[in-house]
């Protein structure tokens, strides 16, 4: 039973779950923010062979799709994933340039607990990532206590921006 007591420590903590969930930018303006008011067009990694392999071991899942979509090219690309964190998914979107995290934002959250890693005081220390050859993240990436499962999310996808940025075919310098 709530006693009367408890009642404004439970209505403090029921808002700021509510707070916690939704939407911070939507694809769109991420996009704009990106790369300034027109986007390039999208092109897609189509997900065959190797590359499928590799997705699925990189997210301990198969990617449900069999094409991944970015904007940009080899030398600069942003890519809006989702994963789920506990139970619903997280989108993110994530720029990486030259073989490297440039950004890391995250655009809608959707579960209960864990929406601290929507702060840039976590999402920061993504900022000039790269892979190393086991496709693991070059650097530690610090954790958030109570967000393990939101934290793992965005590592996940992390990776995997690297990785599917590596298979985007070179820009041809050519007249």
């Amino acid at each position: 039973m709530i006693s009367i007591r408890s009642l404004p420590l439970l209505l403090i903590l029921t808002c700021s779950i509510a707070m916690a969930r939704g939407t911070y930018q939507e694809p769109a303006d991420f996009l704009a923010d990106t790369f300034g008011v027109e986007p390039p067009s999208p092109e897609v990694v189509w997900l065959r062979g190797e590359t499928r392999e590799t997705t699925t071991s990189i997210l301990g899942h198969r990617y449900p799709s069999l094409r991944v979509r970015y904007w940009g090219d080899s030398q600069r690309s942003a890519w809006i994933l989702e994963e789920v964190g506990k139970d619903q998914p997280i989108t993110v979107g994530l720029v990486v340039s030259n073989g490297r995290i440039e950004r890391v934002k995250v655009l809608v959250f959707r579960e209960s607990r864990g929406w601290e890693v929507r702060h840039p005081f976590f999402t920061d220390q993504f900022r000039d990532i790269g892979l190393t050859g086991e496709l693991d993240l070059d650097h530690n990436i610090d954790g958030i206590s109570g967000a393990t499962l939101s934290v793992r999310a965005l590592k996940k996808l992390a990776r995997l921006a690297l990785y599917l940025h590596s298979r985007i075919p070179p820009v041809d310098d050519a007249p």
